[in-house]
């Protein structure tokens, strides 16, 4: 299983490459589904994410920052690159990060603190850059809400996998207030390539999503909405207004 989650990540990775390489000077500067962030900062915040694996010394100091505004400095401090050092950086930290993070998919019994974003096992630790690939490469890169047009990354079971088994363990940890506020449990089914049955809150189910992977993974990270043709809801309506609010980071 360690082996998928760094072959998932390094076909991102290659992908992501690639679609640098096509870049047009304006597509880098068009702005992203990421509100404040250009395509050309996505890609800035990605190579950080690989940095803050192998050299987090050279990293703004972000303490005692949410990590959300913590990925916003470093964006910020980088800006001022040439695009050129921006793809080389991310080519270069890439390649040493993924070496670390398989170090870390195969370690047992230890725990990793990421702040806020809560308390994982190392070995699920991976997955969440493959999840922050997945998101940023998918949804935010190309239309509807990104500038870029085409056919973007495949959502395949190699990708999917990982990126929902980061949603599956960090959900009730960065929504412990929501999770609290349901009136009995809630499954979460997702359909598609690789299914999943997720199920939150304590108690008797009260209610049931069902949902395809790629709809569940706009929802959960606040791209999409419960309202998606391919999202259904049954069961307690009082709960919809809970889920709706669900994030995942």
């Amino acid at each position: 299983m360690s082996t998928d989650v760094i072959e998932a990540l390094r076909a991102d990775r290659e992908a992501l490459l690639e679609i640098c390489a096509g870049l047009t000077d304006a597509e880098w500067k068009a702005e992203s589904g990421c509100p404040g962030w250009s395509v050309r900062d996505v890609v800035i915040h990605l190579g950080a994410l690989f940095t803050a694996v192998v050299a987090p010394g050279t990293l703004p100091d972000t303490t005692g920052l949410p990590t959300e505004r913590a990925q916003d400095v470093y964006v910020e401090a980088r800006r001022s690159w040439p695009t050129e050092r921006v793809v080389a950086d991310y080519t270069t930290v890439g390649e040493r990060a993924l070496q670390a993070l398989a170090v870390l998919a195969r370690s047992a019994d230890r725990e990793v603190h990421l702040g806020d974003l809560g308390t994982y096992p190392a070995a699920t630790v991976p997955c969440a850059f493959v999840f922050d690939h997945f998101v940023h490469l998918r949804h935010d890169l190309f239309a509807p809400r990104g500038p870029l047009t085409g056919p973007p990354p495949p959502v395949d079971e190699l990708r999917l996998e990982p990126t929902l088994r980061w949603i599956e363990a960090a959900l009730p940890q960065q929504n412990r207030a929501a999770v609290a506020a349901l009136t009995g449990s809630v499954d979460i089914v997702v359909e598609g390539p690789v299914r999943r049955v997720l199920r939150i809150g304590a108690g008797g189910r009260t209610a049931r999503v069902v949902t395809e992977a790629e709809s569940f993974v706009r929802w959960i990270t606040g791209r999409g909405d419960l309202d998606a043709p391919d999202v259904a809801v049954f069961g307690d309506p009082l709960q919809g207004p809970v889920l709706r609010g669900l994030r995942v980071w």
